[in-house]
């Protein structure tokens, strides 16, 4: 049987007049069919095509040369009524199925898809699904905590309304790394067949079908990396699909925060990532969004994000008001849930403070430096333009970021900004290889950034194109007076003392490390063996990654000399590398010796890591506690095995760059108070 037609057991039989037949993989009806005239020829097959999306179309085969030709009869009814009645049980469990179906269509407190499900059902899986019914279109927004399971409760969703006919077409947007598991998850548990909609597919279809089908008319549920809808050569044929508004379809946009402009001013500009969503979601009937941290902290980038959701309750640029979040959002943390229930672990966030430093440690002697050429620069540049002195601002921010993570970055960075500022002193145009829109951007590339799959060498290249770019627009105009040449020549100081401090002190361990060390020699070592405790380790930046790497297996070189027991993840890493390297951590410990894995951010969202984890060290501290968050969460999550889970981070007591993390606290208050909740990270 293929598609409720019966095969005929002789493929090379002729089909007959008024019958189904399958011909280069679409279904044809046999409108006529011209027998062979000379012996040897092959007969002539008119078609018309009965498929959705080429319905009508017309095609002549001859029957007897096509590879893949295959006739169909149709299904006999002569046996009929020559079978005895079913069993009375049997046909009243028939009945109740019908009656089942009949009263859930309608009835919004009866749910089809939780028992239809290959899970476990959890009872607070169900609460967004009963939400979502209660809603004439669904516009809901899935904020649930890391780890307790948005892809499910989506899944629900998604089942349930194709079950009542709501829904017909689905597409799911997420970061690329995580669309082979949507993919994976949505068949195992729900049996909904997902395609993967990105340049190989679009290939394969237009191989099969022609150059000018539409791909997103091809199958009813496609999965698409967020980076492919800022890209107008899908979209354009998603919206001529869609049309302005298309019945029956749902959006479910994973990861949503990746679409909230992350602007503190009080009205965020749009990413491209903001605008494609802004046009396209409001195309879809239902909408979906999941993101375990909706907020960054900021009111308006909050308010935007909601806006896309549902742009009559919120507006952006207008803070959100609790009461209106309530009918649309879903949020619950593990915290509450573990006191309700149990069945999830305690998350206990260690400080590690570094005190009793002496002033001439490299990390605060570079902070001190770097304070200083913060204000001779502010000084210098008091009579520029306000563009000038935000570009300056956001220069010496790019350095702060870069030295609390570690000296390596910083060195490298420093080195670039100080070329670039030497040119400029001699008068050489600096050249701008980059789009104007990218120049004042210098932070770590997020996983739906260009910069996301770009080699190291790449990625160093691109990134010192940037801060070259911003150090020649925070350049300033040459000096005028005997004051700012005075202070050109303490800004020229000051770069020399901390190039030459970085370039010294780069390679070395810093108070970190020497922390660590101690941490990994207690927990990770018994009598100069290794134990079974396996850890993660974060960071923002890919120097940083290296220095780890180097300063980690050093700390650990005189105990086993198996390069299997650290390894690194990140942004650049091959996909079956990534899934190796996830498997291996996963592993039983006595079945794979991978102790520490260290990781870039590439690996905070959609990486499940919990298995024989429980230790996770932010080596360094973001400066969006959404990001913290959610590394955290790839320990802290569901199916964790530990009661308590460690999550630590550093803090240099003489610091005062350190004070981002009062900044942290109060972004953490403001998510409090306009989301609800908020996990502790700090």
């Amino acid at each position: 049987m293929q598609n409720g037609l019966t095969i005929s057991a002789d493929t090379a039989t002729l089909p007959k007049i008024g019958t189904l037949a399958r011909v280069r993989q679409r279904l044809y009806l046999v409108e006529n069919v011209r027998p062979p005239v000379e012996p040897g020829d092959s007969a002539l097959v008119s078609l018309a095509c009965v498929e959705d999306d080429a319905q009508g179309q017309t095609l002549d085969v001859l029957w007897d040369i096509e590879p893949d030709a295959r006739a169909y009869e149709a299904d006999r009814w002569h046996g009929l009524g020559t079978r005895e009645f079913d069993n009375p049980a049997l046909f009243a469990a028939y009945v109740n199925t019908l009656r089942w179906n009949c009263v859930t269509a309608t009835d919004a407190t009866l749910l089809q898809a939780p028992f239809r499900a290959g899970i476990r059902i959890e009872d607070y899986q169900l609460e967004p699904l009963r939400k979502a019914l209660r809603l004439p279109r669904v516009n809901l927004f899935i904020a649930d905590d890391v780890g307790l399971g948005k892809t499910i409760e989506a899944g629900l969703i998604a089942r349930e309304l194709l079950l009542r006919k709501k829904a017909r077409e689905i597409v799911v947007s997420c970061p690329p790394s995580m669309l082979q598991q949507w993919q994976e998850e949505l068949e195992s548990r729900f049996g909904l067949r997902f395609e993967i909609l990105d340049r190989e597919y679009v290939a394969k279809v237009r191989r099969e079908r022609g150059f000018g089908i539409n791909p997103w008319t091809t199958h009813p549920r496609l999965l698409v990396s967020h980076r492919l809808l800022i890209d107008d050569s899908y979209t354009s044929t998603l919206r001529d699909w869609l049309g302005p508004f298309r019945e029956g379809t749902i959006l479910i946009l994973d990861e949503a925060h990746h679409a909230a402009p992350a602007s503190g001013q009080r009205y965020a500009i749009d990413t491209k990532i903001t605008k494609a969503i802004r046009d396209l979601a409001p195309r879809f009937e239902h909408r979906l969004f999941l993101s375990a941290t909706p907020h960054n902290g900021h009111s308006n980038s909050f308010s935007a994000l909601l806006s896309l959701l549902d742009n009559q309750r919120f507006t952006p640029g207008v803070p959100v008001n609790p009461k209106l979040t309530e009918p649309i959002l879903v949020r619950r943390l593990k915290d509450d849930l573990r006191k309700i229930r149990g069945g999830f672990p305690e998350r206990k966030v260690e400080q590690i403070t570094i005190k009793n430093l002496p002033e001439a440690q490299p990390e605060l002697a570079l902070a001190d430096l770097l304070d200083d050429y913060r204000e001779v620069r502010d000084q210098r540049l008091a009579g520029e333009s306000k563009r000038i002195q935000a570009s300056s601002g956001l220069l010496i921010c790019g350095l702060q970021q870069r030295l609390l993570s570690s000296i390596e970055a910083f060195a490298r960075t420093l080195r670039v900004h100080r070329k670039t500022v030497e040119k400029q002193w001699a008068a050489t145009p600096v050249q701008q290889a980059l789009p104007r829109t990218a120049l004042l951007d210098l932070r770590s590339p997020d996983a739906d950034d260009d910069r996301a799959d770009l080699n190291a060498e790449e990625l160093e290249r691109e990134d010192d194109l940037r801060v070259e770019a911003i150090s020649a627009a925070a350049m300033g105009s040459a000096p005028s007076t005997r004051h700012t040449e005075l202070l050109y020549a303490r800004e020229h100081a000051l770069l020399d003392r901390m190039t030459e401090l970085a370039e010294s002190s780069r390679h070395l361990p810093d108070a970190r490390i020497d922390e660590l060390a101690k941490w990994i020699r207690a927990n990770c070592f018994e009598n100069g063996k290794w134990t079974n405790r396996r850890v993660l380790i974060f960071t923002e930046w890919e120097d940083t990654l290296r220095y780890l790497q180097t300063q980690i297996k050093r700390i650990v070189a005189d105990a086993d000399p198996n390069e299997e027991r650290v390894k690194v993840y990140r942004g650049f890493t091959k996909k079956q590398d990534r899934e190796s390297l996830r498997d291996a951590f996963n592993a039983p410990p006595d079945q794979h010796p991978l102790r520490i894995l260290i990781a870039t951010d590439a690996a905070r969202e959609g990486l499940n890591l919990q298995a024989y984890c429980h230790h996770l060290f932010h080596f360094d501290v973001p400066w969006n506690p959404s990001r913290m968050e959610q590394r955290n969460g790839r320990i802290d999550r569901k199916l964790q095995p530990a009661p308590v889970v460690w999550c630590y981070y550093f803090f240099y007591e003489k610091r005062l760059e350190d004070r981002v993390l009062l900044a942290i606290i109060r972004k953490t208050k403001n998510i409090r108070k306009e989301l609800g909740s908020a996990t502790q990270v700090i």
